[in-house]
């Protein structure tokens, strides 16, 4: 694994950011704005430019890609991606091996944020994680038996489009539960948080029990040793730890709830280190 030059690319909607992963150390990182209203090729076009720029660094063994949208992951087709109008079915894997001639992996982006957990932050040595990213909604990305779990339509780990109260959990598990179900910029409650003020404050509790719903429901499904949370919204963990907590307590399988331990990510990058961890995966290493 030490002598692996992997490259780690993170399509956002409106950027894409990539470098070149060792043994989780990251070469300099290239980034720029992507065509989010451009073609199919012009955004396919933004990638490469990213990955020359990478390949003239050094020589890399593959490719590993992280986007936001649904995926076929045994053939790389990318599906509808959010903010990217053009791309409705995307032929990723295929038009880069046949470019590059080295292998290229294709997933969503929190499932590239829950292997890169595995690989290099908090899930290390672990058996059975999920990792969940409190982005604008909820999403999740599975670890069973040691390896990436994405099921037959990259649709596994989807706990934010669970049916809760008047919506479903995207809504009230994630920063959407603040910007959207309450009508607040979360930087502005995370700010008058620290400042002691009695609504902020009760909004993240409130905030800490749908969370603490949440894994609950991946409990029940998943029944891992360790939830690592990350994205915006877990910055702000400090004050909703606690009702998350007593949330999860009221588990049908009190032994479980001993047994579980849910963490703050601290990885910089992970969408690249993730993404990079994709081929390490289907490697087995």
């Amino acid at each position: 694994m030490n002598d692996l030059n992997i490259i780690g690319v993170d399509l956002g909607a409106t950027n894409i950011r990539g470098a070149i992963v060792t043994n989780g150390k990251l070469s300099t990182i290239s980034s720029s704005p992507i065509q989010s209203q451009g073609s199919e090729d012009d955004v396919l076009g933004d990638i490469c430019k990213i990955i020359d720029q990478l390949l003239m660094q050094q020589p890399a063994e593959a490719i590993g890609i992280g986007v936001p949208s649904m995926v076929d992951v045994k053939d790389g087709i990318v599906y509808d991606v959010q903010n990217i109008p053009s791309w409705k079915e995307v032929h990723l894997k295929k038009y880069l091996e046949d470019k590059y001639q080295i292998p290229v992996y294709v997933n969503n982006d929190a499932n590239c944020f829950a292997i890169g957990e595995y690989y290099y932050g908090k899930g290390k040595g672990q058996k059975n994680i999920v990792g969940l990213t409190l982005g604008t909604g909820l999403g999740a990305g599975v670890i069973v038996n040691r390896h990436l779990y994405s099921g037959r339509n990259c649709g596994a780990g989807e706990f934010g489009l669970l049916p809760y109260k008047d919506s479903v959990l995207d809504f009230y598990a994630g920063g959407s539960f603040f910007t959207i179900t309450n009508g607040i910029d979360g930087k502005e409650v995370y700010k008058k948080a620290f400042e002691n003020d009695e609504k902020a404050l009760f909004l993240y509790a409130e905030y800490g029990t749908n969370l603490g719903y949440a894994i609950k429901a991946v409990m029940y499904t998943y029944d891992p040793e360790l939830i690592v949370v990350g994205g915006s919204v877990s910055k702000s963990f400090p004050f909703f730890e606690r009702t998350m907590w007593d949330e999860i307590k009221t588990l049908a399988y009190p032994r479980a709830v001993e047994n579980l331990r849910v963490e703050v990510s601290e990885l910089d990058n992970s969408g690249i280190l993730g993404a990079a961890a994709l081929y390490l995966d289907s490697a087995g290493i």
